[in-house]
């Protein structure tokens, strides 16, 4: 893996404190997992970025190599790897996940007004 694709990876993670790597856009998800895990962040409230890798086979392999974790998509809350809705599913139900989202997001959900 390159110096530049593991840089632009660090810094997408970093200017976003809920980022999901996966099949699509958020207006266009490509497979049912990263539909499912848009439609699971919307019902938190803060807001996600998903950034699309289907068709960038060098930053898939780069991210499977970084998180050890081959399928998509793959979920980054506050620059933390936390996998997919299978493990965030139950860390909801536990309470788990949304301590983590206000640590994430100490002002509390932030809203943005389009105009």
């Amino acid at each position: 893996m390159s110096n530049e694709l593991k840089d632009e990876i660090a810094r997408e993670i970093a200017a976003n404190k809920i980022l999901v790597y996966g099949k699509g856009t958020k207006t266009a998800p490509r497979c049912g997992f990263t539909l499912e895990t848009i439609e699971f962040f919307n019902g938190f409230g803060y807001p996600f970025e998903v950034v699309d890798v289907l068709e960038n086979t060098p930053k898939r392999e780069a991210l499977s190599e970084m998180t050890n974790w081959p399928t998509l998509p793959k979920v980054f809350i506050d620059g933390t790897f936390y996998g997919d809705t299978d493990i965030l599913g139950p860390m909801a139900q536990s309470g788990e996940l949304q301590t983590k989202l206000e640590e994430a997001f100490p002002g509390g959900k932030q809203t943005i007004n389009l105009r």
